[in-house]
């Protein structure tokens, strides 16, 4: 069936989406702006015009000029040039550039919300949350900046080493490769930018295609606050082309964020480069008998269809223990039918557009396979453009697409479990280990799943979708390699060196 606040959203939304050819014949043509790409210290338009259009209704929001082969080695050698200075930068002007970015964001927040909404069609609400994360995460990069702290060794410990002592500090490894995806455009670069900035590290960033737009818009608060020339170069590239980024013996780390087979294709190609993988999930969420049901629900409506389900700790399995399975889906269906979906600058939207129309057409072949073999449609299930109604199934099976592979989409499945053992293989029967949630009083139930649980984070209470920008974030398994999260991320940006002093 389906849900009827999303139908009436639905049918408000008739010629909209779905006649996007008819409202671009009839839309009065404003001028929009054309942005440079950002190499060494200088803005350049030396090269092609990409279209930059909102996924929402295919409107012209901005022309982005594209680099070139030529541009991404010039980029690699600003990187290289800026090393020389950035490295040597003081902790404390480190910090003070990365503050007063913060406070550049701050100052641009709608600005950068807007931009954010109609080039990835998230919604408004969501958009100015982001842009307040990315504030934060440069704030709290202007504090790790101070705390990147060494070691004592004492080596004393044998009769020939005595007098010797060791001290142990990190060095920023060099030049970084960035590559972020189109889901968070400004708080997942600055969860690339802002650590290397604290480390010390010139970055060459490689947005995503679809959302260049607030990368650009970071690189002008970035040389605002007096990073150096070259420390920061953000271009705009086609996927060939940076593939040469990758393959450069002059990066040092590559940094990416993005889908599951490119992640590991660039581990594959990149040679002896430290590799950083934030990559895909299919969250899931254990819901044992003793929890607030009303709470689980409502977090799991948040955790499910945030930004059209279009991140990869978005809850996509529910299991909930079988003696309280009919309450809870009760609330969660009930949760679902309060969502509206729209325009993504609609300040009342909660569901926008995917960010694409393959996408979208993805999800509804997955759930329409899920039907043919027998799951069922408990609400939504259709789709219009770019838009998919929001979506719970069940009577799913493990192999099913809708569980095994990652939908990146608004679609959840939710099922019983018999008992919690059974819940977690459950979670572990599955490629990927990003996070999961668990909700219970039960402390030795919470103990048992962060024991057992194949993940990279395990979230007592909440959804797996929860993350706070200075807490480590990474998976295992086909999530990816490594760890994001202020301090986590400088460590990986920074290596550590030994110094050995004999005073005999």
């Amino acid at each position: 069936m389906r849900c009827a606040t999303v139908q009436k959203s639905y049918n408000d939304l008739a010629g909209v989406v779905g006649g996007q050819e008819k409202i671009m014949a009839e839309m009065t043509v404003a001028p929009v702006a054309t942005h440079g790409f950002f190499i060494d210290g200088h803005w350049s338009e030396d090269g092609d015009v990409v279209e930059i259009r909102s996924p929402y209704d295919g409107s012209l929001v901005a022309r982005v000029i594209q680099g070139r082969r030529e541009h991404a080695d010039q980029a690699i050698a600003a990187a290289v040039k800026a090393f020389g200075t950035t490295r040597r930068l003081p902790a404390f002007e480190r910090q003070r550039v990365l503050r007063r970015i913060s406070a550049s964001i701050a100052e641009r927040k709608e600005e950068f919300a807007r931009t954010l909404a109609q080039e990835a069609g998230k919604p408004i609400k969501g958009a100015r949350t982001e842009v307040e994360r990315a504030v934060f995460t440069f704030n709290i990069a202007a504090e790790e900046s101070t705390r990147i702290y060494g070691e004592y060794l004492p080596l004393d410990w044998q009769e020939f080493t005595a007098g010797r002592w060791g001290i142990v500090r990190r060095f920023p490894l060099g030049p970084i490769l960035g590559i972020t995806p189109f889901n968070f455009p400004i708080n997942l670069v600055a969860h690339k930018v802002a650590p290397a900035i604290a480390a010390g590290c010139p970055m060459v960033l490689k947005p995503a295609p679809q959302t260049p737009l607030c990368s650009l818009l970071l690189a002008e608060c970035v040389q605002q606050a007096g990073w150096p020339d070259g420390g920061l170069n953000v271009l705009p590239l086609s996927n060939d082309d940076a593939g040469l980024l990758v393959a450069d013996d002059r990066i040092k780390l590559i940094s990416f964020t993005g889908s599951v087979p490119v992640g590991w294709d660039i581990k594959r190609r990149s040679g002896k480069k430290k590799v950083v993988l934030e990559l895909g999930g299919n969250a899931a969420v254990i819901v044992h008998s003793d929890a607030d049901l009303a709470y689980a629900a409502e977090r799991c409506v948040f955790g499910g269809f945030a930004y059209a389900g279009q991140t990869c700790i978005s809850v996509q399995r529910i299991l909930v223990a079988h003696s309280v399975y009919g309450r809870f889906t009760d609330f969660l269906l009930e949760g679902v039918k309060k969502l509206n979906v729209g325009d993504p600058l609609d300040e009342k939207t909660d569901v926008g557009p995917l960010i694409r129309e393959s996408d979208a057409i993805r999800t509804i072949a997955w759930i329409e396979e899920a039907v043919r073999s027998g799951a069922r449609i408990l609400c939504g299930g259709h789709r219009n453009g770019l838009i998919v109604e929001p979506t719970v199934l069940t009577g799913t099976k493990p192999d099913m697409k809708v569980n095994c592979q990652e939908i990146f989409g608004p679609v959840v499945t939710v099922e019983p479990y018999k008992d919690f053992d059974q819940a977690v293989r459950q979670v572990n029967q599955s490629s990927f280990g990003l996070q999961a949630g668990v909700f219970t009083r039960d402390a030795k139930l919470m103990f048992q799943a962060y024991d057992e649980l194949e993940v990279g984070g395990v979230i007592a209470g909440d959804v797996p979708s929860f993350r706070i920008d200075h807490m480590p974030y990474g998976g295992v398994k086909d999530s990816g390699l490594g760890r994001e999260g202020l301090r986590y991320a400088i460590e990986e940006m920074t290596e550590p060196k030994l110094l050995v002093m004999n005073l005999r």
